[in-house]
């Protein structure tokens, strides 16, 4: 299934979709292109690093994310979007 994803200046994977997917981080593997805005990824292992737009990003599970400045992210995913803010059954 491929998406697109738009994310609003203030968004926060820790804020807007953690509570949804009821884990450490995000889960769902990413393959995109970005077409606007940055965004900033922190993997589980403390790697950081901006995706801006124009880029193509490919995101193994363990990472979260949030939106840089003042321009919205918008993404095509070519990869994750089937599972991506699912609830889990983790506790």
């Amino acid at each position: 299934m491929v998406g697109k994803g738009t994310f609003e200046p203030g968004w926060k994977w820790s804020k807007h979709v953690k509570p949804l997917a009821n884990t450490k981080s995000c889960e769902a593997p990413h393959f995109q292109y970005h077409v606007s805005g940055t965004l900033h990824i922190v993997m589980d292992d403390g790697t950081e690093k901006d995706i801006k737009a124009g880029e193509v990003s490919s995101l193994p599970t363990g990472h979260y994310a949030w939106v840089v400045g003042n321009e919205p992210v918008i993404v095509i995913d070519f990869q994750g979007m089937v599972d991506y803010a699912k609830q889990s059954a983790k506790k």
